[in-house]
């Protein structure tokens, strides 16, 4: 069995070194590592370079302005061999990440894809308290925790890439989700496997963490995806704006209902997030209060950027003026 693991980057310096000593540290080794560059500014492509130049199983593939969707299926097209794993820069593989996902490839000729497992980094209070926002908790099963599928932790046959045609390469988010949704549909077995680990790096800040999500959400409504998140936040804030406007009419002094329901919402939510994430990330009940309050503000921000997202798709994708050639939409303007 050997294995290409398909990288797609842009601008990815500060991270990218750490991916790479990864993968080349990994208990079963890469056959080969293919790169996709989409147009990187900074010194990401000269630090690959510096890979390949002592002798790592690197190939790098200048796309120009390439989108993560294009990126993985050039690199998945010019890869060599018939698994192709997946990965992403920022990143960071488990020692056995690629050992996990080709046992179990091995276990049955009939396993098509294999999903691995991903767990958030959580170094700062602050991605502790994301981590509980935002990223799915396990399921438990089998004696074992499993957080829902993840692209950049996968091992699949080339067919299944073919067969589904690849990833569109219009979205900047989201399309990880279209292509995992047309391998389901498209009847290949998957399997997963919870032991084959790899660490995200979450957003360090409120104001990075908002400009991440407002991508996910214009390009979360453009894959056709926008029940999954959007319809739930628009309805819950059209419904307070609709109480908020029958309040004014019947006593102007009733302004702070609307604002008291919002924050009741969103500490109900904040409640939510920790309960779910209880197993996972235990605490006393003075960290889970502090918690509560940062998760509101995170809460608060997520849905900000769900609803500007969704105005900017609105102007600048639905529109009839506003649609943008083939060429523009592949290069993400």
């Amino acid at each position: 069995m050997r294995v290409s693991v398909i990288v797609p980057v842009r601008d990815e310096e500060h991270s990218i070194r750490r991916l790479l000593d990864g993968l080349l540290d990994q208990t079963r080794l890469p056959d080969e590592i293919v790169i996709t560059d989409g147009g990187s500014l900074d010194g990401t492509t000269e630090i690959i370079e510096q890979y390949i130049t002592k002798g790592a199983p690197i190939r790098l593939i200048r796309a120009g302005a390439a989108l993560p969707g294009r990126g993985r299926n050039l690199a998945a097209a010019q890869a060599r061999f018939e698994w192709l794993g997946f990965i992403d820069a920022g990143i960071q593989p488990a020692k056995d990440w690629l050992e996990g996902l080709t046992k179990r490839a091995e276990q049955h000729e009939s396993i098509d894809v294999v999903y691995g497992s991903m767990e958030p980094v959580t170094d700062t209070f602050f991605k502790e308290c994301a981590a509980i926002a935002y990223v799915p908790p396990p399921i438990r099963g089998k004696g074992l925790a499993v957080r829902p599928r993840f692209i950049a932790s996968a091992l699949l046959r080339r067919k299944v890439w073919e067969t589904v045609k690849g990833f569109p390469e219009h979205l900047r988010s989201a399309e990880d989700l279209v292509f995992m949704n047309r391998v389901d549909k498209a009847g290949f077995k998957f399997v997963h496997e919870p032991l084959a680990t790899v660490y995200w790096d979450l957003r360090p800040t409120f104001a990075t963490t908002f400009h991440r999500f407002l991508v996910y959400s214009r390009n979360n409504i453009r894959a056709g995806l926008w029940r999954r998140w959007q319809s739930t936040i628009l309805t819950r804030y059209l419904v307070l704006i609709l109480i908020g406007v029958a309040l004014l009419f019947v006593d102007a002094r009733l302004f702070w209902v609307p604002l008291a329901l919002w924050l009741t919402m969103l500490a109900a939510r904040a409640v939510v997030s920790i309960g779910r994430n209880r197993f996972c990330y235990p605490a006393s009940l003075w960290r889970n209060l502090r918690r509560g309050f940062f998760l509101m503000a995170i809460i608060a921000v997520l849905d900000a950027a769900a609803i500007l997202g969704s105005v900017q798709w609105l102007f600048l994708d639905w529109f009839p003026w506003s649609r943008k050639t083939p060429a523009e939409v592949r290069n993400g303007a």
